[in-house]
């Protein structure tokens, strides 16, 4: 099973968190960034890429 760790950052600066991901051998590494003008809540934006995607389900099936 793979195994999810999430990293904040290590220093003082303002960096972007890290999410770190292993999956059999290879470990991935997403920067994580949050726009500070954006309009759209998060839930706002999870709630349309559900309704994208059952769209494109639908399309394709």
């Amino acid at each position: 099973m793979a195994k999810t760790k999430n990293t904040a950052p290590t220093t003082t600066e303002q960096t972007a968190p890290v999410l770190v991901r292993k999956i059999g051998k290879t470990t991935y590494m997403v920067g994580i960034h949050f726009s500070q003008t954006s309009k759209e809540t998060m839930d706002d934006k999870v709630l349309r890429l559900i309704k994208n995607d059952i769209r494109n389900a639908a399309m394709s099936g």
